[in-house]
């Protein structure tokens, strides 16, 4: 007794995922840009590698 949804979040996910993957394998530098730009954006600071040793 299934109903066909009207709105489906996973699979719009799962298509913007998809898109985003194709699009970053064919530029990877774009990711690193845009990244920066959304960092530069809301002013939010890189991680920090942390190490499992420290």
């Amino acid at each position: 007794m299934k109903t066909t949804k009207v709105f489906d979040a996973v699979e719009m996910m799962r298509s913007i995922r998809t898109k985003l993957q194709n699009k970053y394998e064919k530029d990877p530098d774009l990711r690193k840009t845009k990244l920066s730009d959304i960092r530069k954006k809301y002013r939010v600071k890189p991680r920090r590698k942390t190490f499992a040793n420290s």
